[in-house]
C-alpha cells in the first residue's frame, strides 16, 4: 500500500489528535475537565493512535534509525519499564480504583449510619432498599449485607439511594 498520497493528512491527524490528547489529559490531571473532555481523550485517542501508526509506517526507515543508536534505545526502554509499572496495582485490593475503600466502609455500615450520611431517616432509606429487592430487617444490618460485596453493585445501590439534588 502507497501511503505517500496520504502523507498531507497523516502528519495533521497526528499534530490534532496529540493536541486533543494533552490539552484533555492536562484538563484531567488537574481536573479541569468538563463535558465530554474525558469521553473525547478516551475515544479519540485511537484517532491518535491510528495517525501514528501511519506516520511511522511513512516514515519507517527513519523510525528504525533510532533503535540502532543509544540514546534511542534508553529513550524507549525507560518508557517501556514506566508503563510495566503502571500495571503494579497502587493501594486497595488489586488495581482497586481509589474510591473503593470509602464506598465498601458506606457500604459496611449500619443502616441508621447510612441514612444519616445520604441525609434521610432509616426509616425512609428502609423504604427505599425493600422497593429496590433488599427489605432490611434489622438496624444493624449494612448494605453489604443486603447486596453483597461487589463493589459495582454497591455503587449502583448507593448511586440509586442518593437523593438527587437539582442544580442552580
Amino acid at each position: 500500500m502507497n501511503l505517500n498520497r496520504h502523507r498531507p493528512w497523516i502528519t495533521p491527524v497526528v499534530i490534532g489528535a496529540f493536541l486533543l490528547s494533552a490539552i484533555t489529559g492536562v484538563l484531567m490531571f488537574f481536573h479541569l475537565d468538563s463535558g465530554l473532555n474525558k469521553t473525547a481523550h478516551e475515544w479519540l485517542s485511537w484517532a491518535m493512535v491510528i495517525g501514528v501508526s501511519l506516520h511511522v509506517f511513512l516514515n519507517l526507515n527513519a523510525f528504525k534509525r533510532y533503535f540502532t543508536q543509544t540514546t534511542g534505545k534508553v529513550v524507549v526502554g525507560l518508557f517501556a519499564l514506566v508503563l510495566a509499572l503502571s500495571f503494579i496495582p497502587a493501594g486497595g485490593e488489586a488495581g482497586e480504583p481509589g474510591f473503593a475503600p470509602p464506598v465498601r466502609a458506606l457500604a459496611k455500615a449500619p443502616i441508621p449510619v447510612l441514612a444519616q450520611v445520604l441525609g434521610t431517616t432509616s426509616e425512609a432509606l428502609k423504604a427505599q432498599l425493600a422497593t429496590q429487592g433488599h427489605p432490611v430487617q434489622n438496624d444493624q444490618q449494612s448494605l453489604q449485607d443486603l447486596v453483597g460485596t461487589e463493589l459495582r453493585t454497591q455503587i449502583q445501590t448507593i448511586t440509586a439511594l442518593t437523593p438527587k439534588t437539582s442544580q442552580p
